[in-house]
């Protein structure tokens, strides 16, 4: 079977930074991150770190009916949906979204946590009152992409993508081979994470959460001598992926092509990176888009700001380019979006592309010389006129993804 093009008819992303390009572009351009001191976690003892970047979200007025079944992370993910759904210009009422042909792949590090605690109160205090017939919607793994199936009348085929920080990442990349294969015509793809202090604990109790707690603005500071770990975030981003003459038919506007994917697994260790299998991911990438690295001209890193995570990535990254490719990370300006962060930084990856600017790593005064050689942009950016560029993500389980988008604007 002939693989077909798949390129990226609409975008929508709900973030720390703004959810239109030109706050975003202004944002990045201003050199100040998000991140910002959260009062109410003082209240748990015995926790470090009480950094993070959320956003200011308002959920829309939509029909109670359609959206009782949410908790916040659902929430983010249907906003996203939505814009990214008109951005594309899809009509409600178009019988493709009835006959099988359009699906959706989306994914997040879990459902919302709030509801588990209704949970808690029938197990560990015995009263089942709290319960009701959305607690478990709300907190299900599959959460978003149920959600957003059901909110647009999607008939077509479901991919549920829970795998920490590649979530959004491989339901991109899942997606996008669902439609070279000739499944499905277009798919809905990303992912979404909500604010918890639960998940800031994950990384504290790991040691590996920034405790800059009186510099919010100097943290996370990934590839620097002097970071100190992550700063979890939030958000939600939506890509509409679309078969090329499919696409071409209906007149829609093209923004990218999604030229490779590639995902593994290190089989190793839960939480320790793999620079051997990291690389592997990027070369599979590589591989299926049938590009050389030195088409690459940008790689957007993971980035986390993390002791051994920015060691095995970045030299992971040099093992396979060979060359100091320019690189940088927008987790120093949005925190670590988890679920989110995969398709949150593809999207705004691709539209510095077509800016032809890329943003600087943001605090990165000192480079750690333990990390790969790469060409680590600072300072006020740095214009590129490329046409293909990599975006990077790796996740707990050991699973490593990445993505080469075209430009074809």
């Amino acid at each position: 079977m002939t693989k077909r093009r798949v390129v990226i008819t609409g975008g929508s992303v709900v973030s720390a930074l703004g959810n239109e390009w030109p706050d975003i572009l202004a944002a990045l351009r201003g050199g100040k991150n998000r991140v910002c001191y959260m009062k109410d976690w003082e209240r748990f003892t015995r926790m470090n770190t009480m950094l993070a970047a959320p956003v200011n979200f308002t959920m829309p007025d939509y029909p109670r009916k359609k959206i009782r079944g949410l908790g916040r992370v659902a929430q983010l993910a249907l906003v996203s949906a939505d814009r990214a759904f008109a951005d594309a210009g899809l009509d409600g009422d178009d019988p493709e979204l009835k006959n099988g042909r359009m699906g959706v792949a989306y994914g997040s590090s879990m459902g919302s946590i709030e509801p588990l605690l209704d949970f808690y109160s029938m197990l560990i205090l015995d009263d089942v009152s709290k319960i009701t017939s959305t607690t478990y919607i709300k907190a299900m793994p599959q959460t978003c992409a149920a959600n957003i199936g059901v909110f647009f009348g999607l008939t077509g085929r479901i991919i549920t993508t829970n795998t920490a920080c590649t979530s959004s990442s491989q339901a991109i990349g899942f997606a996008y081979e669902t439609i070279a294969r000739g499944v499905q015509d277009i798919m809905l793809a990303g992912g979404a994470e909500e604010m918890s202090p639960a998940n800031a604990a994950v990384f504290d109790t790991l040691f590996a959460a920034s405790c800059k707690n009186d510099t919010p603005g100097r943290t996370p500071a990934a590839y620097d001598k002097n970071r100190d770990g992550l700063v979890v975030g939030e958000g939600a981003g939506t890509l509409v992926l679309e078969e090329y003459e499919h696409a071409k038919k209906r007149g829609a506007r093209i923004i990218a092509e999604i030229a490779g994917f590639g995902t593994n697994t290190d089989g190793n260790h839960i939480t320790q990176p793999n620079r051997s299998t990291m690389g592997i991911a990027m070369q599979l990438a590589l591989d299926d888009s049938g590009l050389d690295p030195a088409s690459i001209g940008y790689v957007n890193t993971h980035g986390t700001a993390t002791d051994t995570g920015d060691i095995a990535e970045s030299w992971a990254t040099a093992d396979i380019f060979r060359r100091p490719v320019p690189a940088s990370t927008l987790k120093n300006y949005i925190g670590h979006t988890l679920g989110a962060c995969g398709v949150i930084e593809a999207w705004i990856a691709i539209k510095m592309m077509q800016e032809k600017w890329f943003c600087p790593n943001l605090n990165l005064e000192e480079l750690d010389p333990r990390c790969g050689p790469l060409d680590y942009i600072t300072g006020s950016g740095r214009e590129i006129d490329t046409e293909y560029i990599m975006s990077n993500n790796f996740a707990f389980g050991g699973v490593n993804s990445s993505l080469i988008f075209r430009n074809m604007q």
